[in-house]
């Protein structure tokens, strides 16, 4: 008689998602869970980890509070056992310092036994109803083999470079990812050059501005024809709900690429009052009427960088509207080109179990499952084709691995909401009637 044991789910991967994951499963006994991680301890986004950087979602957004309030892994919970929440009132404010937020997962992560770091998932097969989940210790390269009834992948996006860019070609070429381990040498190189319109590349500039020494030279430069906000208004923070989820996945797949480019600017923009932060600081450099040594300008594109004698680098650049090339040289770039998700290799040993779309992407179920099946192989942050750009947002990851949980489970473990936004998305006009209906129901 075999007397292996067997988990209803093991996770891979333990970024914020997968760890509410681990917490949300916890508490459900009937649902034994494993996670994994290559990582050596859990660390978000090490390299942007600035002082003073904010979420750009409230507190509420944490590992559990959205799909369980009481849950004792929340945010409150953490600063009531670590003697802060009485300072966090004072502060009155909802977003929590980046810092702050990454103290926060480690000391949930510590609640959790199920999560398990220096563990790389080396390979995946499919046997007899199982999977067969193979793990080797990063550092004493000790392997094991786990048997789960079902995969939940959560590793996650990987900084992209452009591929003149990619591979470790340039030394002092970086993704704003590995930015503040580099830093000082960077101040100490002379100049820089920062790419990208996004929130990453903000942080870097702003804090480049401000830590720069007399003679250091810094230039921005940006594709798109601005250095837009990120669009919070309260309608427009309605996508992010289960209404235009649903709304979003039953459009047609030609649709939803033609949407998600409109919609970018809604998550790849910039905070707006760190915009403002940093025309606040340009002006004030401006007063003496001396050359700032700062040189910004949206509208350009990078097409290459080389690398001469002296260790420099040239760019090659197209002021997009007119279509002038033209190019400057800098010593270090710092590019914030984003994310991009990249599959896994240990998924090769299941591919036939899942499933595929006309792109070759995932063809992800409304309920997050790739498998063919629709019940065994679910996703986290790989379903921006099909869910859309939320699916990427913190403040939907408890809605996401709440309607997993209860998936896997067979029962309601933990509500989810279906409908919550004002505004009705698609023809049907559900929205209204349902809020109708539960404003009835309310005690009078």
């Amino acid at each position: 008689m075999s007397t292996k044991k067997v988990y209803a789910v093991i996770g891979i991967g333990i970024g914020p998602f997968n760890l509410g994951m681990a917490a949300l499963i916890a508490p459900v006994k009937e649902l034994p869970a494993l996670f994994f991680d290559q990582a050596d301890e859990f660390n978000w986004h090490p390299g942007l980890m600035f002082d003073h950087v904010t979420l750009q979602t409230p507190f509420l957004c944490d590992c559990v509070s959205m799909a369980d309030p009481t849950s004792p892994y929340s945010f409150l919970n953490f600063l009531k056992e670590t003697g802060r929440l009485y300072q966090f009132f004072i502060r009155e404010n909802f977003f929590v310092l980046r810092k702050e937020y990454n103290r926060y997962c480690k000391w949930v992560v510590s609640k959790l036994p199920s999560c398990r770091f220096s563990q790389r998932v080396t390979g995946i097969a499919y046997r007899d109803g199982l999977y067969e989940v193979t793990v080797q210790h990063t550092r004493t390269g000790q392997a094991a083999t786990f048997f789960a009834e079902r995969i939940v992948l959560g590793t996650g996006t990987q900084p992209a470079l452009p591929a003149f860019a990619a591979g470790g070609k340039f030394k002092k070429v970086i993704h704003t990812a590995s930015y503040i381990p580099r830093r000082d040498e960077i101040l100490a190189g002379g100049s820089v050059t920062v790419i990208g319109s996004g929130q990453s590349a903000a942080e870097v500039f702003y804090d480049l501005l401000q830590r720069r020494s007399p003679g250091f030279t810094i230039s921005w430069f940006t594709r798109p024809d601005r250095f837009f906000p990120m669009e919070y208004s309260k309608l427009t923070l309605e996508l992010t709900s289960p209404d235009f989820v649903d709304y979003f996945y039953h459009m047609p797949a030609a649709k939803r690429k033609d949407l998600l480019d409109i919609q970018k600017s809604q998550f790849k923009g910039i905070n707006y009052d760190l915009i403002n932060d940093i025309w606040d600081a340009l002006y004030e450099l401006s007063v003496d009427g001396e050359d700032t040594g700062v040189r910004i300008q949206p509208g350009v594109q990078l097409n290459n960088i080389r690398e001469d004698n002296s260790g420099a680098y040239t760019l090659d650049l197209t002021e997009v509207q007119q279509q002038q090339h033209f190019s400057a040289s800098t010593a270090f770039v710092v590019l914030g080109t984003g994310y991009k998700y990249q599959e896994p290799a240990f998924l090769q040993g299941i591919a036939a179990r899942i499933a595929r779309d006309a792109d070759g992407k995932f063809e992800v179920r409304r309920n997050y499952a790739i498998d063919h099946e629709g019940r065994e192989i679910f996703v986290q942050n790989a379903e921006t084709h099909s869910h859309s750009l939320i699916s990427t947002d913190l403040g939907m990851g408890a809605y996401r691995n709440s309607f997993i949980i209860n998936e896997i489970a067979g029962r309601e473990i933990y509500r989810t909401e279906q409908r919550i936004a004002f505004q009705d998305f698609g023809v049907q006009g559900r929205n209204t009637a349902t809020r109708a209906g539960q404003l009835a129901a309310l005690p009078a």
